[in-house]
């Protein structure tokens, strides 16, 4: 890996403000898996319905509905134009890549995907990195090479 990903000081986030990222990343999570609850609801009935003629062969979708409608609302917003989901956008903040430019979605997606497999393995672990970074980056932040900061 380059020392650009693993150096969490860098020119490049010198301008950025960091106040208050880290309560309302907490913040925007769970207005966001608010939101992906939400579009759960159609998803679900749409794979309850389609179970039915299809002898329960779509129930085996249930267990993997949630993370995957959480991975395209978090690649779809998070990658899109402004570069944040809604709960990021009501807290005031923003996904920005080491290197610049914009993140992609498939950028993001992975970014969620790690999330979410980080999280399964050491749930506390990526919030304690986020205690000794200066940039208050989370381990999938470090991996991927973003940070988040306010917008």
């Amino acid at each position: 890996m380059n020392d650009t990903v693993l150096n969490d000081y860098n020119e490049m986030t010198e301008s950025y403000s960091f106040e208050g990222v880290r309560t309302g990343r907490f913040m925007s999570f769970l207005i966001d898996y608010a939101i992906v609850l939400v579009l759960c609801i159609p998803a679900s009935i749409l794979i309850f319905l389609l179970g039915i003629p299809t002898l329960g062969l779509a129930w085996v979708a249930f267990p993997v509905m949630v993370p995957a409608i959480a991975v395209i609302y978090v690649a779809w917003t998070m990658g899109g134009e402004q570069q944040a989901t809604i709960g990021m956008r009501m807290n005031g903040l923003r996904a920005y890549k080491i290197g610049g430019g914009p993140v992609d979605r498939p950028l993001a997606g992975l970014h969620h995907i790690l999330f979410l497999i980080i999280q399964g393995f050491a749930v506390f672990l990526p919030l304690l990195v986020s205690l000794f970074s200066s940039r208050k980056r989370l381990l999938h932040d470090i991996a991927l090479g973003t940070f988040i900061a306010r917008a």
